[in-house]
């Protein structure tokens, strides 16, 4: 094997022994696992589903921490830098503890010569976990990547699974139907084990799977709730209440979804992580994701968010629509080849005047022509403009010289969109032109 001395090296090794493979069975990965040795002396959580995964992971994170926890998180895809998929104790690893847990997984993966096939993904978690595994931490979140039942995660057996909303999304390898892509999703519950499911309509597998298996279901709507008004929230839940929380850090309607499941699950394992409602109350007023609904203040003003599916685009229309009135939205967007972008740039569409569709440094993506052709397809507002650049940058300036202070840009699409703008730092304007 070559000299690999960088995380870049590591990581254009696992592109190169596998760089379409998409094998979805979970032995070899288990086997991998058992040769390293891999196994947790701590609580670990799950958190499956097409939306809101990474916010409720956050949630969980900032609560656990200022209750006093260790905790670690792995989620995926990353923004910008390979490294931001996992943090110990609230900080993002260094490369140089990644690269030593990629040459255990190397070791383990071809050890006495007999050499198991594992996919970029299934590399990259094992040496997370293997990270994470090593790190004496107190409690383990785990993002479950784009499935669940045969996701590299769902090795581990959970002491808690978090479904959160569960929406058509990567349907080539997950099903065309919700009911198909929530047996899927489902594949992360135990027997016996909580498993909290926060969509408020789920598909029926998920309920059926969890009564098949005799998981302890914890069902929104069934086993807890929220109500709320202007000006803060409550929670209830099996034995559990939070009254008069103020609303949490990340913004948008659907956060307050997501953070019923949070609440949910921190009861179902207080009995192993007891927590305060003052960790509860600083934890959510103190989390942090980008790219979620992330609102830049500044003249134009700023919004980034990773909304890619129909059912993010909506809830990302809505929030916007809630922002108040701006003269004219500019949006940046750019996704991937195998996305239905008709119904996305419909539902957002009402509310955009000028579009600016973009490249992805990613052979998977969708050039901006196409999307440009995608969008001119199915237009029916003779006032918005369209245009396509070479990448999220550069379609980000074009937006930039053409607004005005008091307009809006909002960047949306893939995580290569909105990672594209916050590479060199989170941009923030200041009115540097104005309307003739």
């Amino acid at each position: 094997m070559q000299n690999l001395t960088t995380l870049d090296d590591w990581l254009a090794h696992c592109e190169r022994l596998h760089p379409t493979s998409i094998d979805m069975g979970l032995d070899r990965v288990r086997t991998v696992a058992e040769r390293m040795g891999l196994k947790f002396d701590c609580p670990v959580i799950t958190v499956a589903g097409t939306n809101g995964k990474g916010s409720t992971c956050a949630m969980l994170e900032a609560i656990l921490m200022e209750a006093g926890y260790r905790t670690g998180v792995y989620t995926s895809p990353h923004l910008v830098h390979f490294e931001e998929r996992c943090r110990v104790r609230g900080d993002i690893v260094g490369a140089t503890d990644l690269i030593a847990n990629f040459a255990r997984v190397e070791s383990a993966r071809s050890q006495n010569g007999n050499e198991i096939s594992l996919t970029y993904f299934e590399f990259t978690t094992l040496a997370i976990l293997q990270l994470l595994a090593n790190a004496k931490l107190d409690v383990v979140i785990l993002e479950v990547g784009l499935g669940g039942r045969l996701d590299a995660v769902n090795i581990l057996d959970a002491d808690c699974a978090v479904i959160t909303s569960i929406d058509l999304d990567h349907m080539e390898l997950l099903g065309q139907t919700r009911e198909a892509i929530g047996f899927e999703k489902a594949g992360i519950m135990r027997a016996g084990r909580p498993v909290v499911v926060s969509d408020p309509v789920p598909p029926q597998s998920v309920l059926d799977h969890a009564t098949a298996l005799g998981a302890d279901l914890w069902r929104f709507g069934n086993d807890f709730n929220f109500s709320g008004d202007k000006l803060q929230w409550s929670w209830a839940g099996r034995g559990r209440r939070y009254a008069g929380l103020a609303y949490p850090a990340l913004r948008g309607a659907n956060q307050l979804v997501n953070a019923s499941g949070v609440l949910a699950a921190l009861t179902a394992l207080r009995d192993r992580l007891p927590i305060t409602a003052q960790a509860v109350r600083n934890g959510l007023s103190l989390v942090e994701l980008p790219g979620r609904f992330q609102i830049i203040p500044g003249q134009p003003t700023l919004v980034l968010d990773v909304a890619h599916n129909p059912h993010s685009v909506a809830a990302l229309t809505e929030n916007l629509d809630a922002m108040g009135f701006y003269p004219c939205t500019h949006a940046v967007f750019g996704a991937m080849a195998d996305k239905d972008v008709g119904p996305m740039l419909a539902r957002i569409g009402p509310l955009v005047d000028k579009w600016y569709f973009t490249d992805l440094p990613t052979p998977r993506a969708a050039t901006g022509e196409a999307l440009c052709a995608a969008w001119q397809a199915g237009n029916t507002r003779t006032d918005a403009t369209a245009s396509a650049y070479k990448s999220p940058d550069s379609a980000l300036q074009a937006a930039v010289k053409a607004a005005n202070p008091t307009d809006r840009i909002v960047v949306f699409g893939s995580f290569y969109t909105v990672g594209g703008i916050l590479k060199n730092g989170v941009p923030r304007f200041s009115a540097p032109h104005f309307s003739a």
